[in-house]
């Protein structure tokens, strides 16, 4: 499993923490100091769609100008989080069985699914 987000997110911390607790093996992916490829990033977009991938409570998507904003839901999303990742929510999880975005109850209970726990 593949988990990618910014180090210094605390959501992100609570994740690799709980993946530790619980023995499930992964590789973070620091997007901010890493990269992220726009294909990837289109790819989660097909995959999950921009409302469940797009942060669109935080802080930098509050700063966006209205056109941007509005280019989040278009074909020019995937460019638009991988200049700005932190538009994304965080965590994304890419495992063997597909993609989980966020750490809730919900989201861990997915996730012990995909490895069998």
């Amino acid at each position: 499993m593949i988990i990618y987000g910014i180090r210094n997110c605390d959501t992100c911390r609570k994740a690799l923490k709980w993946l530790e607790e619980e023995g499930i093996e992964h590789r973070f992916h620091d997007f901010r100091k890493d990269g992220l490829a726009q294909e990837k990033v289109a790819g989660w977009l097909r995959t999950a769609g921009a409302d469940i991938l797009v942060n669109r409570r935080g802080t930098t998507y509050r700063k966006l100008a209205d056109d941007e904003k509005a280019a989040l839901d278009g074909p020019g999303a995937a460019a638009l989080l991988t200049a700005q990742p932190t538009l994304m929510k965080r965590p994304v999880f890419e495992t063997a069985s597909g993609l989980v975005i966020g750490f809730k109850d919900t989201e861990k209970a997915a996730l012990r699914k995909t490895t069998g726990g």
